[in-house]
């Protein structure tokens, strides 16, 4: 029950915080920029992937038979696949954006056109249903027999793989293979972006350039760390049935936590969601008063 009510919590800061932040963006008009177009597509995301995996979870805490049905797994995986992947170049999406917005401040209402951000977006959701069909396909050709225990709370490649009665050679491959690729990509186009702006930044004769730079990119910053952190972290466990413990923890941390810190990590920081929060507050109090 405790755990329960800590997940439950969680569940419900990610569902108001990113489904609020979608709407305050839309309801405010000094928010229809490129930047808060992606914020609002990440909050979609974030909503969506803990959306897949946080209910099944609350419910496996409630309740004695915790089984899930084999479509229903390889469901949750498909999605979550989708939705995290997506992230990862939304991420990416974002980074770029802020290197046109620091590097070519005059022409970057030219070059981030809301066509080239419809695509950018289109392509990285189209991207991530891509891979995710493609790790289902190989996962659906591996022979399941018997009673399957999956060990770990949600269905991921490795818990179901392990469950399986096959050679999972071929499946393992691909989606190491694919996740590499989809990482060291992601990151290097973040990581060359942040490598401009650095230069650039150094190159601003003003302190307070300077710091409003560093200011905007801060957030954003932080959720990089944050989500490709625990990727890397779970990159890095050892195959072995000691690290299960730490494949849970770290799954539990991207996949139910990183989607409630991104709401709040942009929000904080950022002055004119702030302030958009503050006036809805002050029309409900205005309104409740008549």
């Amino acid at each position: 029950m405790p755990l329960f009510l800590l997940f439950f919590t969680i569940y419900t800061v990610t569902v108001l915080g990113n489904l609020g932040m979608v709407m305050i963006i839309q309801i405010n008009p000094k928010l229809h920029t490129p930047m808060y177009f992606f914020l609002s597509h990440l909050s979609f995301v974030d909503f969506c992937y803990s959306t897949v995996v946080t209910p099944k979870l609350l419910e496996n805490l409630v309740v004695e038979d915790r089984t899930i049905s084999f479509i229903g797994c390889i469901m949750q995986f498909f999605f979550a696949c989708i939705f995290v992947v997506t992230e990862t170049f939304m991420l990416a999406v974002m980074a770029y954006d802020r290197f046109v917005a620091v590097c070519n401040p005059l022409l970057y209402t030219v070059v981030m056109s809301q066509k080239l951000c419809s695509l950018l977006v289109s392509a990285s959701y189209s991207w991530g249903i891509a891979c995710s069909l493609t790790y289902t396909y190989f996962l659906l050709t591996l022979s399941f027999c018997g009673i399957n225990f999956i060990n770990n709370f949600v269905c991921e490649h490795a818990a179901i793989v392990s469950a399986s009665c096959s050679d999972p050679y071929i499946s393992q491959k691909i989606i190491l293979v694919s996740a590499t690729f989809n990482e060291i990509s992601s990151l290097m186009i973040i990581l060359t972006s942040y490598v401009f702006i650095f230069i650039t930044v150094m190159k601003m004769p003003s302190t307070g350039g300077r710091h409003k730079v560093f200011s905007t990119c801060a957030s954003h910053l932080t959720a990089i760390t944050i989500f490709h952190g625990t990727i890397l972290f779970l990159y890095c466990v050892p195959d072995s049935r000691s690290s299960w413990l730490m494949v849970k923890v770290a799954s539990v941390f991207y996949t139910v936590v990183i989607p409630m810190l991104n709401p709040l990590i942009y929000s904080l920081r950022n002055k004119d969601v702030k302030e958009t929060v503050k006036k809805l507050i002050n029309i409900k109090l205005f309104c409740d008063k008549i």
